[in-house]
């Protein structure tokens, strides 16, 4: 097997606190940041939420001959409106879908009346940048039928706040769901220390990746959550790698402590953490540079997620089984302390076999 860094030898599980107070850092900064925003009056909101949890109004737009996303981007910024969602008609190429936030200050109200308002004036906006373009065919005639028109609306609708609401709880419901099916297969598979490890893990790489939306304001739109949910599954990679080498060297060393035998696992399985890492590190990285502003939400987030998830499994997942097994350890000689002295105690997360080990703690 090919590999870049054969013979490390760190002792990671020494500076585990510096590594946290890391990830203390720049959480705190993104509550700071969440916290601060929301309380300013006047400010923004503590994350950008997008079209799809916010509301606003949904419309299609028949071209003749069909702009790039990007000139018709251009042209909704230029009239003054932000952070537009773009989509090409999957069935007709010659049609585009256009999705603007409400107007300031309507985002709470939920009237038919005020729906109506918002509608009509989503769509005079976009008009106008569409103008651009050239002129809007005539209500009464059809694109073709009209030779001094360049496009036609041909649709409107809008997406209310309550609407969005619903996705988001939704959301929140299947990241919750899918960490705790992680923590009882590992559970299962490993031991209950271990997943208590990895799940710790996954909510820190959501929250890490949640921190630089709410610092630097980036739209979270639901291809965003879907990025959220493959960092769940993609940071529990390697804590799983990383425990299932820890339950090898278990029964290959047994007169080794807990403490030295996480360092050695995590040592054991760096290089294929840098490769497969990097790799994903390289083609998240190709995303952000290349893919564009419908990609930019869901590359960014992956961007971050996938750095958080390579560093909390050695810096959050590991040492917190490490801890665990520690504390549990020194539960279990307290217990026997009134008993002959042993040669060791036994391991905490090897429940399902007969081993004993020194002390956990340095």
């Amino acid at each position: 097997m090919f590999q870049i860094l054969p013979k490390i030898n760190v002792d990671w599980m020494g500076i585990r606190k510096p590594l946290v107070a890391i990830s203390i850092v720049v959480l705190l900064a993104g509550l700071g940041s969440a916290i601060s925003r929301q309380l300013t009056p006047g400010g923004t909101d503590a994350f950008n939420l997008g079209v799809d949890f916010q509301g606003g109004t949904v419309i299609t737009a028949k071209f003749k001959q069909k702009p790039s996303v990007d000139d018709i981007r251009a042209a909704l910024n230029n009239a003054g409106i932000n952070e537009p969602i773009i989509q090409d008609s999957t069935d007709k190429t010659d049609e585009v879908l256009i999705k603007v936030p409400l107007l300031e200050g309507a985002a709470q109200s939920s009237s038919e009346q005020e729906t109506v308002n918002q509608v009509a004036a989503g769509r005079e906006s976009v008009k106008n940048a569409l103008n651009t373009f050239g002129a809007e065919a005539r209500p009464d005639l059809a694109l073709p039928d009209d030779p001094n028109a360049s496009y036609k609306i041909v649709g409107t609708d809008s997406v209310g706040p309550v609407a969005g609401a619903q996705l988001r709880n939704q959301a929140v419901i299947a990241t919750l769901l899918g960490m705790i099916g992680i923590l009882l297969f590992i559970a299962f598979r490993y031991d209950w220390t271990y997943a208590a490890g990895a799940v710790i893990a996954v909510f820190h790489d959501v929250l890490i990746t949640l921190a630089f939306f709410s610092i630097f304001q980036w739209e979270v739109s639901l291809t965003v959550l879907a990025a959220f949910l493959t960092l769940v599954g993609f940071s529990v990679n390697d804590s799983i790698v990383i425990f299932d080498r820890i339950r090898e060297n278990v029964s290959l060393h047994r007169d080794k402590s807990i403490y030295q035998l996480t360092n050695d696992s995590i040592n054991q399985t760096m290089s294929r953490t840098i490769v497969t890492n990097g790799l994903v590190f390289l083609s998240v990285l190709a995303l952000v540079l290349f893919g564009g502003e419908v990609l930019r939400g869901f590359s960014l987030a992956l961007f971050v997620g996938s750095i958080a998830g390579t560093y909390s499994t050695i810096a959050i997942a590991s040492p917190i089984a490490l801890w665990w097994q520690g504390k549990l350890g020194e539960s279990r000689m307290k217990d026997v302390a009134a008993k002959p002295v042993q040669t060791g105690e036994k391991l905490a997360s090897a429940s399902r076999k007969s081993v004993t080990r020194r002390p956990a703690t340095r």
